[in-house]
Formats: structure tokens, sequence, C-alpha cells
């Protein structure tokens, strides 16, 4: 990431590893590469509800829908795998542990919530191939193309 910062899950501020902003530029660590690698986020379509508090007051719709962007981690630094560890063939791997997450990240009742791609900069894409070449054995795969099919499906739009 270009600010320096890493995402800590769905929706939540970006923080360094003490919980302050990190100062290298492209959110590595120290013995890195500093070189720009892009940047890359994943893109989800949110459904949620309003709730009024005193019974007298309703609204109209009560459902609204919105699109959530959670930044990627730059290949290779803590959180790069959230692919990985919540994705599957394209969609979300556990829809309802996620749905928990996005609620607790808006603070609003969310009903559904849907992976719908990854966007990156064709930088940040190339980066991300490395990486996981690097270790195939991490995904149970032999190529990269089996990764990203294999947790992204065809849901990858570079910009």
């Amino acid at each position: 990431m270009r600010d320096g910062r890493r995402s800590t899950g769905a929706g939540q501020p970006p923080v360094g590893d003490e919980g302050s902003p990190r100062l290298l530029p492209d959110g590595g660590s120290e013995g890195e590469s500093t070189k720009d690698v892009g940047t890359a986020s994943y893109v989800f379509r949110v459904r949620f509800r309003v709730e009024p508090g005193p019974p007298e007051l309703s609204v109209e719709p009560n459902s609204f829908e919105t699109v959530l962007y959670r930044e990627a981690d730059r290949p290779g630094s803590e959180g790069w795998l959230f692919f990985r560890d919540n994705l599957w063939r394209g969609d979300l791997g556990d829809e309802a542990h996620f749905r928990e997450l996005t609620e607790e990240a808006l603070d609003v009742p969310v009903t559904e919530v849907s992976f719908r791609e990854l966007q990156t900069e064709g930088a940040y894409l190339d980066e991300l191939k490395e990486r996981i070449a690097a270790d195939l054995d991490l995904f149970n795969a032999d190529t990269v193309s089996e990764v990203l099919t294999k947790y992204l499906g065809s849901s990858i739009r570079v910009e």
C-alpha cells in the first residue's frame, strides 16, 4: 500500500504493526523491497438494514446496498493471504462469518455480503503472482494460475 498502512480486516482502518501508521511508503517492513508494487482492493457488495430505536419511528426503505472496499495487503506482508483465508472460487468461503465481521466493521445489521472482485493495478498483480510462485505449497497447487482460479475465480480486474 502506498500510504504505508495495512488493513486489519473487512472495513477496519489500516494500522501499523504497533497500532500506528507504518512509515515505509509501500506498506512493507524493514528488510523488504521498497519498490512500488501498485495497489489493489477487494470489492464486496453489502446489503444492510436500518433499524430505528424508538417504536414510533420507521424508515422506508429500510434496506440498502453499498460497495465495500478492503485494501489488499502487499504480497508477502502480514495479511496478504486474505484471499486464501476468505475466498473460494471467487466467492466467500464462510459468508456467515464474513457477514458478522462486516457488521462489526460497519456497525449496522448486515443481511448479505458477497465478494465481487479484486481490483488491481498490473504491478500489484505481478508482485502477487511472484509471491505465490515462490511458495506454491502454501496453496496446495502446482501453478500460479491454479491458485488464482482456486481462490479468486475469474474475479480479477486489472486497472
